[in-house]
């Protein structure tokens, strides 16, 4: 399966982008770094410059449908960066659309509070997202992690870099389950 790793041109915590991306190479998965611009995106360490990745497609150009499940890695600012830009916000509400999984850790469900697809989901973050997700219309609960089957595909969500090993874990049997 082809999966999207979504993130902005900088801000991105970087062992929540490298730990899934290694987990679904591992898997077998393509991973795919698609960011709003062409290029190389800057990682963080939480407030210290890490490394940096290059991109393989933009967002404005790379479409859902290419693409079996989607992985929003968070960091304080990537998220917050990816909520603005429209393309990146119409191709995460794409996937709702068509039914196909999507995977949020951290700070990453505030892009899907500005795709508009919470309400009526349940689903984890990094605690301060909770009223947000809650005034979104969604279920805010504090686990490792949460499979959400209340919609239109499947959500898995975990709340910060502690909890990847579980993210990882639910990610790659939920996406599984959706190529089988």
């Amino acid at each position: 399966m082809r999966i999207a790793f979504l993130v902005a041109p900088e801000g991105v915590e970087q062992v929540e982008l490298t730990e899934p991306w290694q987990a679904a190479s591992g898997a077998g998965h393509e991973p795919v770094l698609v960011s709003t611009q062409s290029g190389k995106i800057q990682a963080f360490n939480h407030l210290d410059k890490a490394d940096t990745f290059p991109v393989d497609e933009v967002v404005g150009e790379a479409s859902s449908v290419s693409f079996g499940g989607l992985v929003l890695p968070g960091g304080v600012a990537n998220p917050d960066f990816l909520r603005m830009d429209e393309k990146a916000v119409a191709f995460v509400k794409d996937f709702f659309e068509r039914g196909r999984p999507v995977a949020a850790i951290c700070h990453a469900p505030w892009t899907l509070v500005e795709a508009d697809v919470v309400r009526g989901r349940v689903l984890t973050s990094w605690p301060s997202l909770r009223t947000d997700i809650q005034n979104a219309g969604g279920t805010w609960v504090d686990e490792q992690v949460k499979i959400c089957d209340h919609g239109s595909n499947q959500l898995v969500t975990s709340r910060k870099p502690d909890d990847l090993k579980a993210f990882c874990d639910a990610f790659l049997h939920v996406f599984a389950g959706a190529a089988g």
